[in-house]
């Protein structure tokens, strides 16, 4: 069997940490999906789906708007199923991200010119309509409205989770394009009625209503309110500081030997923040889902300098 067949049924492991001594605390590690993102779950889903429905056929181009870890896996499967790909990415996007996704693709635009909010996303999905309109037989996957990127997780990781847990009090999970929550929190809320899904969200994004700044963790977070979200099953919603998630990340290394993204960083620094004073008349089951790991933010979250430079300007602002 291909590796690229070997996607899901990722570790699922309990985390001890200190401070968290009130709670146990179940993760499931995404990074052990074949290009190293939960996004595989995605990507490895929909595109079998599109072809077996007649929506795309080996002469589509397909296009996504991603400067991170879809794209990678987009661009990993659309070659291993013999299909076009091309990715619209922008200048925020990491060194090691880019080499992947331009040696990958069939073909990367890169746009230039920032969105109202300062940033690029915006941009890059005006581009992927004018894509569409010039290019003939063209397909955009569209993650932030596709009923089939919710599909795909509600099948794959929700499934997974409901299998190897009995119970869940809690399950905590970032949000950027909003299939995964969606998917995953319908799953999730069918076999677990009173489990409460809480969102977590990043200072800057305005998915939540939050006022839009320039941010600088990709993979959680939006200049646009998803549409998927509107099929969300979301009881509750926590923002958080973007330097606190790299300081998260940092501690997991130095405390657990454990080497991840800042999406992660951030829904630890979620958990903490939520149960931080409350009154626990029960010890609660918590799940969180890692969505991938380290070597992706070596340029970022773990490079000394940029660290310096971030944490500095961060903490002086907050």
């Amino acid at each position: 069997m291909h590796l690229l067949n070997k996607v899901g049924k990722t570790p699922l492991i309990r985390l001890t940490m200190d401070g968290f001594n009130r709670m146990d605390i179940f993760v499931k590690l995404e990074y052990y999906n074949p290009t190293g993102s939960v996004k595989d779950r995605a990507a490895s889903y929909i595109l079998p789906k599109l072809l077996n429905d007649n929506l795309i056929n080996h002469d589509t181009t397909v296009i996504e708007s991603s400067s991170g870890n879809f794209g990678i896996a987009l661009s990993t499967y659309c070659r291993f199923l013999n299909l076009n790909f091309l990715c619209v990415i922008d200048p925020n996007i990491t060194p090691v991200n880019e080499v992947l996704i331009k040696n990958l693709s069939s073909e990367v635009i890169k746009v230039t010119v920032p969105d109202k909010h300062g940033g690029y996303l915006l941009s890059r999905i005006n581009k992927v309509k004018d894509l569409l309109k010039t290019r003939e037989n063209s397909y955009w996957i569209n993650q932030y409205a596709s009923c089939y990127n919710a599909e795909a997780y509600y099948e794959s990781l929700g499934s997974e989770i409901c299998d190897e847990l009995d119970h869940i009090d809690y399950l905590f999970m970032g949000v950027s394009s909003g299939g995964t929550i969606t998917g995953v929190s319908q799953r999730v809320k069918e076999r677990f009625p009173t489990c409460k899904v809480i969102a977590v969200d990043t200072e800057g994004s305005v998915i939540f209503g939050g006022q839009a700044k320039k941010r600088y963790i990709p993979g959680v977070g939006s200049s646009m309110v998803p549409d998927i979200l509107t099929q969300s099953r979301i009881d509750d919603v926590v923002i958080i500081e973007e330097y606190k998630a790299v300081q998260m990340c940092h501690r997991l290394l130095r405390e657990n030997s454990m080497f991840i993204g800042g999406s992660s960083g951030l829904v630890l620094s979620a958990i903490e923040k939520y149960f931080r004073g409350k009154n626990l008349s029960i010890r609660p089951r918590v799940l969180t889902i890692f969505p991938d790991r380290g070597e992706r933010y070596m340029d970022t979250i773990y490079n000394a300098d940029w660290c310096n430079r971030f944490l500095s300007i961060s903490t002086t602002v907050n």
